[in-house]
């Protein structure tokens, strides 16, 4: 080969070196970005403007979906946090996980008497080699982090309806009870916290969230105290990942809410990440992943609710729920709003 033909492919490898780095790779270019962030049920409307605080500031999704999800475990009324209902023993257990763009991951489980259970969850993921802690290891890793022991009084509402639940002890949960018992009322009032009901009924309480910020990059979040009145020691899928929260910053992140044995049947939230890793948008991926459930639980699918929540790298979001009455909350630079989410039956 002569010496200029041997110059000039080297001139063009660093021609087309220069310009993939330049044109490509530039992080310049990803700070285009406009970051969302989108969370299940109606609760998620105060949730999103925790984590859009610090999204519209430039801050990172993985801050973002912590904070907006303390929103809800703060308030009591929403069941999401120490105000919940207890299981069947009378304690409040909580769950909670985290995932960033990168793969880390952290987790606890019954967890009993720590306010924000989400923050135990990212210090898990953080400062030890594992993914999840449970029961009475990960409360005493969180007082060891510096969280406060709570007391383990339960809140009036909440022990109002475990004496009402006592009179029957029956575990019958109920499709969306989680929404208003006031379907026909107006905006502000349909989409206010959910409302606990007398007769001590109560589904699931949980809040998923998942954003997308400024530099490109996607996480997500996901706590609950689990299903109202359940046995004691039952986890449901929230603070397992794959199943109630997965993020793959190449395609999108997904998070689960309802029916959480039936979610973690077909790991749901990674299944959902695979649908759109193969092109399918995040409604048409949900959709796939609910419609597989259906078929799983036959005439069974009556009596459970599952539902997801998708973003795409795009920016893109979607839902997809067994059943009608689910929703979900959307912030972004457009503003906030509240979506139904489509359904199979």
């Amino acid at each position: 080969m002569s010496m200029n033909r041997r110059r000039f492919i080297n001139l063009s490898g660093l021609g087309i070196t220069g310009f993939t780095i330049s044109g490509f790779t530039n992080p310049s270019h990803v700070m285009d970005q406009k970051p969302i962030v989108i969370s299940t049920w109606d609760a998620g409307l105060n949730a999103n403007k925790g984590a859009w605080e610090v999204l519209s500031k430039g801050g990172t999704a993985l801050d973002a979906v912590e904070k907006g999800v303390m929103v809800t475990e703060d308030e009591i009324s929403c069941c999401v946090g120490l105000g919940a209902n207890p299981d069947r023993d009378g304690h409040v257990t909580l769950d909670a996980s985290i995932m960033d763009h990168e793969f880390n991951c952290g987790s606890v489980a019954f967890l009993e008497r720590i306010k924000h259970p989400i923050s135990v969850a990212r210090k898990v993921m953080e400062k030890t080699p594992h993914v999840m802690l449970v029961g009475e290891g990960a409360q005493q890793f969180a007082i060891a982090e510096g969280f406060t022991l709570e007391s383990e009084k339960l809140s009036d509402d909440a022990q109002n309806a475990y004496q009402n639940w006592l009179k029957k002890s029956t575990y019958k949960p109920i499709i969306n009870i989680e929404r208003s018992n006031k379907p026909n009322a107006q905006l502000e009032d349909k989409y206010k916290a959910p409302t606990r009901f007398d007769n001590g009924d109560w589904n699931h309480d949980t809040i998923g969230m998942v954003a997308l910020d400024m530099h490109g990059n996607l996480s997500g979040s996901c706590t609950t105290s689990g299903a109202g009145f359940k046995m004691r020691g039952r986890v449901g899928d929230s603070p397992i990942i794959g199943a109630g929260l997965f993020v793959d910053n190449e395609v999108g992140a997904v998070v689960a809410t309802g029916q959480g044995e039936d979610v973690i049947r077909v790991a749901g939230a990674s299944a959902v990440v695979e649908y759109m890793r193969q092109g399918k948008s995040p409604q048409e991926a949900c959709k796939l992943v609910v419609e597989k459930i259906r078929r799983i639980k036959k005439e069974k699918a009556a009596a459970i609710q599952v539902c997801f929540i998708a973003l795409n790298k795009k920016g893109e979001h979607g839902s997809f729920a067994l059943h009608n009455g689910f929703n979900y909350a959307v912030q972004s630079e457009q503003g906030s709003n509240l979506i139904e989410s489509p359904f199979s039956v």
